[in-house]
This record gives structure tokens, C-alpha cells and sequence, in this order.
């Protein structure tokens, strides 16, 4: 079965009577590169982490695009098997039906199996509205919480807001460094 296209994400939401804005834009690919689109646009935005764990599980972390992320942490709240990796190009485009750059909560709809266990960060779902790609990194869509909610029950994806563990300070007292993806 074909992935869904923009227009397939917004036929869905018009079925389920969510009411979304789409703002067009250049193509981002990294939360630094969309700071200024973001600033023109009202809500939380995100970014999103396509990781898998050693026994292959795969997880969906969409947190609020200011927060920081201690990677080797993130395993033991999610209760996922060992240390996180991120999920390569291909296993992003087979489950979800996306190319890197453009990872998006939406782009669930193209999980069918339930392979992707989703986790929302608490910061994230304290904004409203809240902002991500609609499977594609040259828009942003914006709608309520409780849209995005009844958007994850309809594609039947249930959600674990959780404060992410954040970086541990260093012993010298200097910052901590984290990765960040769009």
C-alpha cells in the first residue's frame, strides 16, 4: 500500500473534523535551520526522534524543539532494550513513509502495523497549538492537543507524555552537550 501524501493527511483530518493551519515554507531539515519559520509561527514546535533499541523496537520521541535530550538515558523511560540509535533512512521511509528531515508525528498514519511506540514530551504538550511537518520538512501544521490526540487514536497509536531525562551536568560544571534533530 502507498504511503500517505500531504493531501491524504488532510482528507483525514477533514473526515475526523480537525481543524488545522498549514503555513508553506522553504524545506528545513534541522531544528537550526527552521528558528526563523518558527519564530513567524505561534505554538510549540517540535522535533522528532526516529530511534529503535537493540531488540529492534522502534519509538517516535516528539519533543518540544528547546529540549534537550540525554540520548544514553532515554532508553531506561521509554523501557526500551539498552541504548537508543536512531533509525536509518530506509527503516524511516519503509514504517513511516517519510524522508529524513520531514519526521512527524502524522506520519503514523503510514505505521498500519503498530511497529512505532509514540512518546510526547510533557514540555511540548503544555503549547497549544503544537506545530510539526506534514510529511514533508516545506510546511508546518499546526492544530489543538486534543486534535492531535483523536489524529493518534484514529490511526490507532496510543501516546506516554513523559518528561525526556535531560543531559547529566558535567563534573567540571560545564554544559552538557545534546543532539538535536528536526
Amino acid at each position: 500500500m502507498p504511503h500517505a501524501t500531504p493531501d491524504d493527511l488532510f482528507a483525514l483530518f477533514a473526515r475526523l473534523g480537525i481543524a488545522a493551519r498549514t503555513y508553506d515554507h522553504v524545506p528545513v531539515f534541522t531544528v537550526a535551520e527552521s528558528q526563523a519559520i518558527k519564530e513567524e509561527i505561534h505554538g510549540g514546535h517540535s522535533k522528532n526522534l526516529f530511534l529503535k533499541d537493540r531488540k529492534g523496537r522502534l519509538f517516535l520521541v516528539v519533543a518540544h524543539a528547546e529540549t534537550r535530550i540525554d540520548l544514553k538515558r532515554l532508553h531506561e523511560p521509554l523501557g526500551g532494550s539498552g541504548r537508543l540509535s536512531f533509525g536509518s533512512a530506509e527503516l524511516l521511509r519503509e514504517v513511516l513513509g517519510v524522508e529524513p528531515g520531514s519526521v512527524t508525528p502524522f506520519a503514523l498514519m503510514n505505521d498500519r502495523q503498530g511497529r512505532v511506540s509514540l512518546v510526547l514530551d510533557e514540555a511540548l504538550m503544555t503549547h497549544e497549538p503544537v506545530n510539526f511537518h506534514p510529511l514533508v520538512n516545506s510546511a508546518t501544521t499546526g492544530l489543538s492537543r486534543a486534535d492531535l490526540m483523536r489524529f493518534f487514536a484514529a490511526t490507532g497509536h496510543a501516546s506516554r507524555t513523559l518528561r525526556l531525562p535531560g543531559p547529566a551536568q558535567e563534573n567540571c560544571g560545564g554544559a552538557a552537550a545534546t543532539p538535536s534533530s528536526a
